[in-house]
Parts: structure tokens; sequence; C-alpha cells
């Protein structure tokens, strides 16, 4: 199949992919600067295709999500564009001298020593800067004995200019930036000289995120980044990702964070690589408009050809005809037949009807536990009630999964009890699907074994569902990847109905099209849920509830995530106001408010709400007025830089040398308040999203 691609810039602020304006004949002009190129890149497994003669170019300051279903390619296409694996064929080539950092999925090794050293080895030019301020000493040091005056003279100025250098770099990528960047991910400082061989994978991981946005490459390759990150340092690495300039491959299973990230998509698809403007929800519009278009295309053609099939078997032995015939009988041979195209695999399932449990599903009172030292739980009291969706937040270590486990009864806590109201029938979805799964056991035999009195092919065709058909339902769990081992898990629920279920990270290795049908399967869930979860789009399609989880305690919160963070940044913004606000310093995670002497009603903490709303916006309002004016002007000179374009293109011109030298010069000045009108957005935007995120803590 020759599937190519490639993807030009005509802006570099705003990436918006244009059909080319040129006569045709005219070489394509590429403004951005390419930092990568892919081409004819092919690879396979065996009989499975993963590349087929795909080319593409990065380009600085592009922003490109890599999607597609579990499986299809998309670590080993961000392997290959870090060097870490080769094609079958095809090449990668770069601009010399492009940095490019690359974040895998898993992390098998880090550097020696503590934490903050381990981050501040990832620029490894201060080891070199160092260096040559070593030997310059060195230099410096021997000529003084002699009588070169020129000499020291020079080695004196090259030693002064390299601690200018010094300092500036110190101030780019050193120790304080390294903390703060840390900070942001979740590290406290008392950990920051914790050796990093004491750090589990997922801490792990983030000292290697940490590395990789101290270094700052050229070319920044994220495997999902955000899977073992909680709220808090997610919604910190978002900011910190939107406001950098520097180009960016990412796969993300967060439909909400991919988003906001990406200006651009390469996806795998059935017919080969492809690649797309816009975002994620662009992709997808355009992929459905494709494909019904594509579908027209068919019918038509379809319909076409049976009418002249129909033609030529009319009169195909009538001799005044002949002629006729015999010229459709060559259209059909020579005419392509257009194919629909062929649609990926995807689980399809909803949950069967549960039992209705009574009215209280489940109550806690006075919960405590803790490891050691570390107090989790406090007297935690709360009560769950039938048909909520409670989304448990809260940073790293806070007792989310450790709740859970608790409620599950797979873990005892120190003191207190849990109490289940009638007719509740638990199920619970591990985060670690191991702990639950017999890795000697087939697929089928795993979960047959939970309904023996059920025929097989009511089993199979539950796991049919779930993508699992034929022979593939005799692989060994053992062998499974996490994508298929989270499928396996999933159908565990199904074949065991429940109307309380417990689900810890069920999005965790699940690609964005799964992660959606969950989402709709659970909307249609007749029971009552509790789940933990760092994915955003998640949360806010299904909770009815939140419980952020801090110090000991849970804060109880109607609604879902985007209301409850509306609601802090709320309270913030009115605490602020009345000089008695308070905000974590450099952690970028949520402060929740003190709880008010008594009870509000309804009615006051709305308007309450909406004078804080309406205060936030009068602060925000000129900077989104100037960004818009900005935005304004620089649509308006890119497209008299388009109309300009097409006649300094046409050869013709320059039999007029007056004229060719005014519209040069007039597409030069558009050129230069276009760079201006860019740099002024951006200070804008950035002075804008400052301001947002002070004021949301």
């Amino acid at each position: 199949m020759q599937q190519r691609l490639f993807f030009w810039k005509r802006a570099p602020l705003f990436r918006r992919e244009r059909p080319d304006r040129r006569p045709a004949g005219l070489p394509l002009k590429i403004p951005a600067m390419s930092l990568v190129n892919a081409q004819h890149l092919s690879l396979s497994f065996g009989p499975k295709v993963i590349l087929d003669d795909a080319s593409f170019t990065l380009n600085a300051g592009d922003r490109v999500g890599l999607v597609g279903a579990n499986g299809t390619g998309k670590s080993t296409l961000l392997r290959i564009l870090a060097g870490a694996r080769e094609p079958d064929s095809g090449r990668i080539t770069s601009m010399r001298g492009t940095r490019v950092g690359y974040l895998p999925q898993d992390i098998l090794e880090m550097p020696q020593g503590s934490l903050v050293e381990a981050v501040l080895s990832a620029v490894p030019a201060k080891r070199q800067l160092e260096e040559r301020l070593t030997f310059l000493e060195a230099a410096l040091t021997d000529a003084a004995s002699g009588d070169d005056e020129e000499l020291q003279l020079d080695l004196s100025a090259q030693l002064a200019a390299l601690h200018e250098e010094l300092l500036a770099f110190e101030e780019k990528y050193g120790r304080h930036q390294a903390e703060r960047i840390l900070t942001g991910l979740g590290f406290r400082p008392s950990e920051f000289e914790r050796p990093v061989s004491e750090l589990s994978g997922g801490w792990k991981m983030r000292a290697a995120l940490a590395g990789l946005l101290l270094a700052g490459p050229d070319l920044l390759l994220l495997d999902e980044p955000t899977n073992h990150l909680d709220l808090p340092s997610l919604l910190w690495l978002d900011g910190f990702l939107r406001k950098s300039r520097h180009a960016l491959v990412l796969v993300c299973h967060d439909r909400d964070f991919l988003n906001r990230q990406i200006d651009r998509v390469l996806s795998f698809e059935p017919e080969g690589l492809r690649g797309y403007s816009g975002n994620y929800d662009d992709y997808r519009r355009q992929r459905t408009e494709e494909e019904a278009l594509l579908e027209a295309r068919v019918k038509r053609q379809t319909a076409q050809r049976a009418a002249t099939e129909a033609f030529i078997e009319r009169f195909r032995y009538k001799a005044t005809k002949a002629r006729q015939v015999q010229s459709r009988i060559r259209q059909l041979e020579k005419e392509e037949v257009l194919s629909v195209l062929e649609k990926r695999r995807a689980i399809a399932f909803s949950f069967p009807e549960v039992a209705r449990s009574g009215q209280d599903v489940a109550s806690l009172s006075g919960i405590s536990k803790a490891f050691g030292a570390h107090v989790i739980y406090r007297g935690l009291s709360e009560q769950v009630r039938r048909g909520e969706r409670i989304a448990i937040v809260g940073e790293n270590g806070a007792g989310k999964t450790t709740l859970l486990k608790i409620i599950a009864g797979e873990l005892a806590a120190d003191a207190g009890t849990v109490t289940f109201g009638t007719n509740v029938h638990l199920a619970y979805y591990a985060q670690h699907h191991t702990e639950l799964l017999d890795p000697s056991r087939t697929i089928l035999e795993e979960i047959w074994r939970l309904v023996p009195d059920q025929p097989q092919t009511f089993v199979r065709s539950v796991l049919g569902a779930f993508l699992f058909s034929g022979d593939e339902v005799d692989k060994r769990i053992a062998v499974l990847s996490g994508g298929e081992r989270a499928r396996v898990a999933l159908a565990r629920l199904l074949v065991l109905p429940s109307n309380l279920l417990l689900m810890d990270e069920p999005t965790n290795h699940l690609d964005i099209d799964s992660t959606d049908r969950l989402i709709e399967a659970l909307k249609g869930y007749g029971g009552t849920l509790l789940f933990v979860s760092h994915n955003r789009a998640f949360i806010d399609a299904l909770a009815t509830r939140v419980w952020d989880i801090r110090d000991g305690n849970v804060a109880d919160w109607p609604g879902n995530l985007g209301d409850y963070l509306s609601h802090l940044a709320l309270e913030r913004e009115r605490m602020a106001a009345e000089g008695a606000g308070e905000t974590a310093q450099g952690t970028g995670s949520p402060v929740r408010p003190a709880a008010p002497a008594q009870k509000e009603s309804e009615k006051e903490r709305r308007r309450r709400e909406a004078e804080a709303r309406n205060a936030l916006n009068a602060r925000l309002k000129p900077l989104r007025e100037k960004c818009a004016a900005f935005e304004e002007k620089i649509a308006a000179l890119e497209r008299e830089q388009a109309d300009l374009e097409p006649l300094l293109a046409d050869g013709a011109l320059y039999g007029d040398f007056e004229k060719a030298r005014l519209l040069t010069e007039k597409y030069e000045a558009g050129k230069a308040a276009l760079d201006d009108a860019m740099s002024g957005w951006a200070e804008a935007q950035e002075a804008l999203e400052k301001l947002t995120a002070e004021l949301s803590g």
C-alpha cells in the first residue's frame, strides 16, 4: 500500500495546515524549520504490518498526537523516532544539532545518586561547560607563570565569557529550576536528596519526565506521560507543556489532555498511517466525514456499474450496439473499484440489569488507617447512596486506592467499620489486574470459572464483546498485553452482575475509543459507582459527586470535577479579595478552602459564586480582548501574505523590476508585521495563562 504523508506549516504560532496556492510545477515552500523527516518507513512483525511506506515531517513547534488502537504501533513509531529501533526499510533524517527527548512507558534504569542529581544529569551540556571551565582555569594558571600577556588577556576574556555563560545556564537549567519541576510533578522538598534507587516505578517515571522537561529538547516524544500522575501533577504538566514552544509527539489516552496539547494528528488506521489537522476531536470529525463521503462515492459507483452492466447484458448480442457495449466493457475494466474504509474493531458492551439495592448503599464510620508512622485516614465517615457515581481524587499517596480496598474488603481498616445496605452486591476492578487474574489460565478458563453453570457460548459471546474471538480465547493470561488484561478484567464485571462497582484507574491501558465505549456503558449502568481515575475526560463524563482526599479526610462536592475545580478557583478568588486567601507555592495543586462556620443556603452559595465569577472575568477580560485583537490582526496579515505569494511566484512579474521590488518590499514588511503580531500574541497569551493559573491555584 502506497501511503505517504507530507505536512507543512504557514504560521508557526497557529500551525494551521493549508492547501498549496502556488501554480502547478513550482516547488512547495516550507517556511517552518524541519526537525525530522521520516521517509518511506516500513515495519512488520511477522504477518502484522505496522508501517507501510509511511512518510511525514516534524517541524519546529509542531504538536502532534499519535493515535490508534492498542497494539497498532504507536509506541513502536516513537522508538523509531527516538533512534531506539530501526525500521525494516526507510530512514529517519534530522536537522543537525536537533536534540530529541524520549519518555517510554516503562523506565528500566535511572542515573545513580539523589533525585535532584538525576534530574540535573539530564542536561549533559553542563558537564561540558564545567570541564571547559576547569581547562581554562588551568591554562590561565600556567600562562600566569610566563611573559605572554596577550595569551593571559585572551584566556581571561574566555574565562569571563564562560562564567557569564554558566550563570545564564544555571538560570535556565540549574537546581532551582529542577526543584520547581520536581515540585510540580508531586515531589516534596524533603525527597529531593532521596536516592533514585528507592523510588517506585511510577515515581521513577516522574523523575525521568522531570529530567526531560528540564533539558527542554527540540523534539519531545512522550509515551503515555499521564499514566502515573495524580490530578494536581496532571494539571501542572498540562500548563507546563502548553507554554513550551518545542515540538512534541504525544501518545495519550486522556482525550481532554490530548485535545489541549496538539494541533495535528498522525493516526494508525486500517489502511495505513494517516495525517489530519487539528486536535483529537477535529480528527474524529474529519475521519467521520471522510468515511461518509467515501461510502456515498461507493454507493454511487455501485449504482453506476450496475447500470452499465445491465446495458452490456441487454445489448451484448445486438450488432448495432456492439461499439457501445465494447466501450462500456473497457470502461469497467479500467475503472478503479472503490471500497469503504475498513472499520477498526472496538469493544462494544453494556452492563446487564442489576438488582435494586437499598437507598443507603454503604456507610463508612470512623475509618482510620496508617502504614507505620504514615497516617492515611483519621476517623473518616461518609455515606454512599444508590445511583451515585463518585469520583475519588487527590494526590498520589493520599489514600485513594487504600479507600477502595477497605470498602472492597481487600484491606482491613485499623479502626472503624464499612456497613453495606440492603441487597448490595459488590464488584472490584483493581488497578493492577495481575492481582485478580491467574496467569496460568487461558482467557476462556479465567472467565468461565466465574460462571461454571453458564454454557461456553455465553462466555464466548461476552469475550467477543471485548475483542477476544476464535482461537484468541485460548491465549494464556501470562502473555497478554496491558490493554488485553484490562479487557479481561472488564469482562469479569459483565459475567458477575453487581450493583456496587469499585473501579481503580479503569482507563489505564485502554485506548481512547475503548475508553469512550466504557464511559457510555457506565452511563447506562444501573448500580452505584465509586472510581479512581486520573483521566479528566472520564471523570467529567461520569461523576455526579467528587471526594477529594486530603489530610486523612474527604472534601465532598456534588457535581463533576470541572464543577469542583471551578468552585475551588472561585473560593480562592473570594478569599484573596478578602485578604485571607492562601495558595500553595509552586505545587500547582488545588488548596481546599476552609469550611465556613455554618452551612450557607444554596441560593447564597450561587450568589456568592456568581459575584466571584464576575470578579474573575473582570480581571481576565482585558487580556482576553488583547489576545483576540492580535488573532484578528494575524489572520488579516496571513490573508495579505497569502494573496501576495502567487504573485511573487509568477516568473513574469520579474520582467517589471519596479513592480517586483514594490511587491517584495510589501511582502517582507508584512512578514515582519506578522512576526511582531505573533510575538505580541504569545506574550499576551502567556500573561493570560499565568493570571488564570494564579487565580485557579
